[in-house]
């Protein structure tokens, strides 16, 4: 069998040969990859960057995807922490941890989707009160994950999304997407009455917009709920103490941890059958996986996913 290999921290995976996969336990089966999506999480567990990365080597990359399971059917699995990832022609997966997948379902959208999508949607159903109504804004938008976040609070009933990012072009596009106003951080004032703020940024950008924000509000004992989900601006923010005591400001965090696995698997039915309705705009493009160490480094915005 062949797969996507890392042997270190500071090295791109390479293609090669690896041993075939063992399902050890009662739950687990051997499975088939079809499509498995480079994610920011992927990439940050690869070079140990981020909070749940185990540092065991050699390791095959990928934290979910699209697989057929023995009798044929298509699942999308989460991996739990392994060193026997997706990116490969086969690998393990505890069923537990699976969901089968509509008919009709493709299976690069579904993995482009899924691991993006997921941030934003069970922040919103899982980790907060999220009545029909409420005013969100995305700190990233224009990335994968905050591209979903849009699209995924006007599906939950958001009555205001304003997005939030730097790149000028890729904000363009989001109203057509949902969003009430693409903004940059520069005009970040114009959130100041959100309930909600979904960050895809945190480090500097995120406590730099947390004042202003706040000094803006119409009512500052209205609560705002900032809700931290992820961190490509930086790991640590220096939040201003005057945002946490000028307002009604409540700062949580939404990822692995903080929600129960159980709750995660949940939620995945759903959303892939939003994705194979088209409920959902996907950027995704197919890459075969042989190419894996020229694509790890692509930073182009689409949703890379490597197909065996």
């Amino acid at each position: 069998m062949r797969a996507a290999i890392i042997t270190s921290y500071d090295a791109p995976p390479a293609y090669r040969e690896c041993p075939e996969p063992v399902a050890e336990g009662e739950n687990q089966m051997v499975v088939e990859v079809l499509a498995a999506g480079l994610h920011h999480l992927t990439r940050a567990k690869a070079d140990g960057s981020h909070y749940s990365a185990a540092g065991t080597f050699p390791l095959v990359p990928g934290v979910d995807g699209v697989v057929r399971d023995p009798r044929g059917r298509l699942r999308y699995a989460v991996l739990d922490d392994t060193a026997s990832g997706t990116f490969a022609e086969r690998t393990v997966i505890d069923v537990r941890r699976s969901v089968l997948l509509p008919e009709g379902a493709d299976p690069v959208r579904i993995a482009a989707a899924m691991n993006p999508g997921m941030s934003s949607w069970v922040a919103l159903r899982r980790r907060i009160d999220f009545p029909v109504g409420r005013r969100v804004a995305v700190l990233g938008a224009t990335g994968s994950a905050g591209r979903m976040a849009v699209q995924i609070a006007k599906r939950f009933g958001a009555v205001e999304v304003i997005a939030v990012g730097r790149d000028t072009a890729r904000l363009e596009e989001l109203p057509g997407l949902g969003a009430d106003r693409a903004v940059t951080f520069e005009e970040i004032g114009v959130a100041a009455d959100v309930d909600v703020v979904l960050d895809f940024v945190w480090g500097a950008p995120a406590a730099g917009a947390m004042l202003p924000v706040l000094k803006a509000r119409a009512d500052r004992s209205t609560p705002l709920t900032w809700v931290q989900i992820g961190s490509i601006a930086g790991e640590t923010a220096p939040v201003p103490s005057a945002a946490l005591r000028a307002a009604r400001l409540r700062i949580v965090g939404s990822g692995i941890g903080s929600v129960p696995p159980r709750d995660f698997i949940a939620e995945l039915p759903e959303l892939a059958a939003a994705v194979t309705e088209g409920g959902l705009d996907v950027r995704a493009r197919p890459v075969p996986l042989a190419d894996v160490a020229q694509a790890w480094g692509d930073r182009s915005g689409e949703r890379l996913v490597f197909v065996p």
